[in-house]
């Protein structure tokens, strides 16, 4: 008889995160121990982590984590960083060499100031341009891949279980206000550096389990409006609905659930006139962003995160608090190694958002 572990599991795969709504800062140990107890829903081909407020002293810049896979490879992207941008600092990011975590890429990051000229001749905003250079560098520049665009904040990521990626990239020594993490068991698409997760642009990150049935359509969508989903995965394109809907098209989060969770029209037929007048209209103008399929993701982003199932709750999430923090994870098991004494666990509904914002004026 075959046991877990020795064949696929497409509900596979395990997110967690931490937050404190006071901004205090927390190192990366526990969201690490957290993955522990959710092993077996990972296989070793996929590991990673988002943290927020980790780059205080250069918080006025864009941290680029980018994948080379040699050093011309890192020459060129660099000359192509300078003609856009002042590259405040380009340093290797601190690994610690461990058995488990092999074939490693050249791993950097880049703190970096668009030059203004360059945003006055283009006629675009700092947040477009960077959004631009990410994707031409993914989609054109062979071998190299930024895996985190945003301001004080940054995305870990590699082929391995999550508990060993975070020893790999030496997380304790790393002080956030917000965390979250995810351990991969691939589906339909290959374990490779890049394609683990978060995804993440300019200050959004999503960790997903689940599977998206509506990829190609959304995808389609997004390519329509600049993005390239170039990474090998159907996560990736929720970063990109993310943005599109967050910073281009300027909804609320809210706003945005209603978008990739929309209610079924069934639901929206027996409400108030007002609500349902709302989400018609999401329906209608949104119509090819709407995630099908069982997925529970966590999106980060400066200054907070939400948690969101599909409407149907095909996959588990579960949230629990202790003094100014929340929890959030696939198991209560993750979140009581976080705080054995959390309090107030609950399961979010099917489409129902859980938003949890920094306290005004915390950071």
């Amino acid at each position: 008889m075959k046991r877990e572990g020795q064949v696929r599991i497409p509900s596979g795969c395990a997110i967690s995160a931490v937050i404190s709504r006071e901004g205090r800062r927390m190192t990366g140990e526990k969201i690490v121990e957290s993955m522990i107890p959710m092993h077996d829903r990972s296989n070793g081909l996929g590991g990673g982590f988002a943290a927020y407020g980790i780059y205080p002293e250069y918080r006025d810049y864009y941290a680029f984590h980018i994948f080379f896979d040699s050093r011309d490879t890192r020459k060129t992207c660099e000359a192509l960083l300078k003609e856009g941008f002042e590259i405040v600092k380009a340093e290797h990011i601190p690994i610690r060499q461990i058995p488990e975590i092999t074939d490693v890429p050249l791993i950097w990051r880049y703190f970096l100031a668009p030059m203004q000229s360059v945003l006055n001749r283009l006629q675009l905003d700092a947040e477009e341009y960077v959004a631009r250079i990410v994707t031409k560098i993914n989609a054109e520049l062979r071998g190299a891949y930024v895996f985190s665009s945003g301001k004080n904040m940054g995305t870990f990521k590699a082929v391995g279980y999550p508990e060993d990626v975070g020893r790999f990239y030496r997380l304790e020594e790393y002080g956030a206000y917000c965390w979250t993490a995810h351990g991969r068991y691939p589906t339909n698409t290959p374990g490779w550096w890049g394609g683990a997760h978060p995804f993440s642009l300019l200050e959004w990150s999503v960790v997903h389990n689940g599977e998206i049935s509506s990829y190609d359509a959304n995808r389609r969508c997004v390519e329509m409006f600049g993005y390239q989903c170039t990474l090998q995965t159907d996560t990736e394109v929720m970063a990109y609905i993310a943005d599109y809907l967050l910073r281009r098209q300027g909804l609320t989060l809210e706003e945005t659930a209603s978008v990739m969770a929309a209610p079924f029209w069934s639901t929206i037929e027996h409400m108030e006139p007002q609500e349902a007048e709302r989400l018609t209209y999401l329906r209608k103008v949104f119509p090819s962003l709407l995630l099908t399929g069982p997925f529970s993701i966590i999106l980060g982003f400066s200054g907070g995160l939400m948690a969101l199932n599909d409407r149907l709750k095909l996959r588990s999430m579960v949230v629990g608090e202790k003094d100014d923090r929340v929890f959030i994870s696939s198991e209560e098991a993750a979140i009581r190694v976080m705080e054995p004494d959390a309090e107030n666990i609950w399961a979010p509904m099917g489409g129902e958002p859980v938003i949890v914002r920094l306290k005004e004026g915390t950071y």
